[in-house]
């Protein structure tokens, strides 16, 4: 428990919370987008069976020897043929892979032109509001502050993000940054989380002619979907990616460049952040059908026997998307009857320790840090050393449900400056204690006076036992304390 001799408080100014935590929902919202939030500016709802994906072309994704576009009509593809049944009918070294999923009657899909910028939250029609899924495909040019946390916002409130490499040096528009210069930036510095974020980092290499192949995991929905099942893929001039699951145990190695396993030599890995999803790809050959504007010497890997690469691509959009496959934590439960409740038990923690699994004395009527009610709260770090405390409790969702997570949260800290040393995640386990999502995550960077409520939609896993948990993590100098208090799991 943080005793009062080594708990140091001072006061600080209130931050606001509401645009860096928007995975912080205020209310359950109906949309068929995953990331549907409370922000201000409101999400276009399509129909409910049409997923939305946006395809990236303001990076200089067609410079030198590319053209990763599904179609010259842009930003609406079907400007240039509103029914295509080949591939040929959309012009882009990515066409085949936009024409199924437009023959699929269940996509819209959308492109990001040339000279615009990629925005959350804003009236622009493509605005990642807009979408479900986001594709990456080897950008050239280093994404900006605002568009960084434009793009963290979008996966971390629900969105999709496919994010798709090439090899160290392959600098096409030759401003000084290739693709995993790009993509390891954008994870490694933003202000919405750079600490390691999606659990792996991009090698800097340039790994030669391979056909990595599939790990056996036939409940893999990215491996065995709607699509079809992956055997592997195909890796002519590429990079692979180092993963770190002490850092988000929810990252996974589906794809392996030959002799690698484990933790090195990923060449496709997918993982979680907030409540959306992500995947990577370390070569974009294996999504090249061939074609493109005149010059350019492409490479047809859509249809390269020794990949099934064609599968892989699809069945990771409709995965990121959300297309009810079996493991998506993004699907609601069952249609059906639900009853309305509150299942958390002792949620104001005037029991003690009853129902919660808590580290130490973390829940504690020490006069340090008042409850917001009541005598108990739960009070996570505060002692200003290296220290980690944990608090959680299981709870069974019934199918059907809407859920909504809420709780009371006060953030208290004598760090200074504008570095996010001491953390709290907010995480969903499954019942083998495997993190699902981390929804929304804390630093030293939102301390404010007095409480503040935030909300999260657990939806997506209703007809499941979870595990809710907190995390918080202190550094080895000044101070953070992270006070819970007031909580409820409501399903309704």
């Amino acid at each position: 428990m943080p005793g009062t001799g080594t708990f140091r408080r001072r006061p600080v100014a209130a931050l606001a919370l509401g645009g860096l935590f928007a995975a912080g929902l205020a209310a359950v919202q109906t949309s068929t987008a995953p990331h549907a939030t409370a922000d201000a500016t409101a999400t276009t709802t399509a129909a409910a069976a049409t997923h939305r994906v946006l395809f990236d072309n303001s990076k200089a994704e067609t410079a030198a020897n590319a053209d990763w576009v599904i179609s010259t009509s842009q930003p609406d593809p079907l400007g240039e043929d509103a029914s295509p049944s080949a591939e040929t009918d959309w012009t882009g070294a990515l066409s085949s892979w936009g024409v199924a999923l437009q023959k699929t009657g269940d996509y819209s899909l959308k492109t990001l032109s040339s000279g615009s910028s990629i925005t959350y939250g804003t009236s622009a029609a493509t605005d990642l509001t807009n979408f479900d899924t986001f594709v990456l495909p080897e950008p050239n040019v280093l994404l900006s502050a605002a568009e960084k946390t434009a793009v963290m916002k979008f996966v971390q409130n629900g969105g999709g993000l496919f994010m798709i490499s090439d090899h160290s040096g392959a600098d096409r528009n030759n401003d000084g940054e290739d693709a995993v210069e790009v993509l390891n930036d954008l994870m490694a510095n933003n202000t919405v989380d750079s600490t390691d974020p999606f659990g792996f980092s991009i090698d800097a290499i340039d790994a030669g002619t391979d056909n990595p192949r599939a790990i056996s995991d036939s409940s893999n929905p990215v491996l065995h979907g709607s699509f079809g099942t992956v055997t592997g893929s195909i890796l002519r001039n590429g990079a692979t990616a180092t993963l770190k699951p002490s850092d988000n145990s929810a990252v996974k190695g589906l794809v392996y460049r030959t002799g690698y396993s484990g933790n090195t030599g990923a060449f496709f890995a997918t993982s979680t952040f907030g409540t959306g999803r992500v995947a990577f790809w370390g070569d974009s050959s294996p999504v090249d059908d061939g074609t493109g504007h005149s010059g350019d010497t492409l490479y047809d890997g859509w249809n390269d026997p020794a990949g099934t690469d064609a599968a892989l691509a699809l069945n990771a959009t409709a995965w990121l998307a959300g297309d009810g496959s079996t493991g998506d934590p993004g699907d609601p439960g069952d249609p059906g009857t639900c009853t309305a409740a509150q299942l958390l038990a002792n949620p104001g923690f005037e029991s003690g320790d009853t129902a919660w699994s808590a580290s130490g004395s973390v829940i504690t009527n020490d006069s340090g840090e008042p409850a917001r009610t009541g005598s108990y709260k739960a009070w996570l770090d505060g002692y200003g050393t290296a220290h980690t405390d944990t608090l959680s409790q299981q709870v069974s969702i019934p199918a059907g449900c809407s859920a909504t997570l809420s709780y009371y949260l006060h953030i208290d800290t004598d760090e200074t400056g504008s570095t996010a040393y001491d953390s709290l995640k907010a995480q969903v386990l499954n019942s083998s204690g495997t993190v699902l999502a981390t929804p929304a995550t804390y630093t030293n960077l939102n301390a404010a006076g007095g409480f503040t409520q935030h909300t999260l939609d657990l939806s997506g896993y209703a007809g499941q036992s979870v595990t809710i948990k907190f995390t918080g993590t202190e550094g080895s100098k000044l101070q953070t304390s992270f006070v819970l208090d007031d909580t409820s799991l409501n399903v309704h």
